[in-house]
């Protein structure tokens, strides 16, 4: 049984759907209303990550229908730029919330409920690797991911958990795409179609941006019993933008 957070679109509904596709049964939790395009063997429930008991809720009613979870998957989060003058309180507290409070009260609420050999995997960003201009919020949001990953392999691992993190550059989904469109960001709100494309080009080793669904694969991959010797690693996934 695997569960996803922020499942409903993006990374989070391509994570979901490839291992529906595999023969799992899947659940996802989102604020948002269930899509009707999901593919329709998963099962929706509403989750606010931001809140410790609806995280509680999820996994509680999740493990109620399926009988067990094997992989819980981390992915709301929420990406925009603003510089550090224009930076307000709400702006900062969804962004930090979500990523953060989110990732560990669905680790806390997840990890009761994994047995030896479970897998947590929490959506990163390259954000979460190096800063960027107009990005101190998100970026601070994503390191805090990646420490809680590292922290959490080292808690959980007598336990027989593994724990992970993978973290892409840009990926063309709905939100990317939305906030890319906003006045600080590095597109500047203009042509961003030809920004991805022109970042793609030169900072990309292999002249591309990943897919929506090669995340996922990874997710997949780290999720599975041939990951069974990784753990508390933050993995990305970026065409070669970052080679580490």
């Amino acid at each position: 049984m695997v569960a996803v957070t922020g499942g409903n679109r993006g990374i989070g509904r391509a994570v979901a759907e490839l291992f529906a596709s595999r023969g799992y049964r899947v659940a996802v939790g989102s604020r948002s209303p269930r899509d009707p395009g999901l593919e329709s063997s998963i099962a929706h429930f509403t989750l606010e990550v931001r809140q410790r008991e609806q995280a509680r809720d999820f996994v509680g009613k999740v493990v109620k229908q399926f009988g067990s979870l094997e992989v819980f998957v981390n992915c709301a989060g929420i990406s925009r730029w603003r510089g550090l003058t224009e930076i307000d309180e709400p702006f900062a507290l969804e962004i930090l919330e979500t990523s953060i409070l989110g990732t560990l009260w669905g680790c806390a609420a997840a990890a009761p409920a994994l047995k030896e050999g479970g897998a947590l995997i929490n959506v990163s960003s390259l954000a979460g690797k190096r800063g960027s201009a107009n990005n101190s919020v998100y970026c601070a949001a994503k390191f805090a991911v990646n420490g809680i990953t590292q922290a959490l392999a080292k808690e959980l691992g007598p336990q027989g958990i593994r724990v992970n993190a993978v973290c892409p550059v840009y990926v063309e989904t709905e939100q990317i795409l939305s906030s890319l469109s906003e006045p600080a960001s590095p597109a500047h709100g203009e042509d961003v179609s030809g920004y991805l494309a022109s970042f793609a080009a030169t900072q990309t080793a292999l002249g591309r941006l990943p897919t929506v669904h090669e995340v996922a694969q990874v997710v997949y991959f780290l999720a599975s019993p041939e990951a069974s010797a990784i753990t508390g690693q933050c993995l990305n996934v970026d065409c070669g933008t970052l080679p580490q």
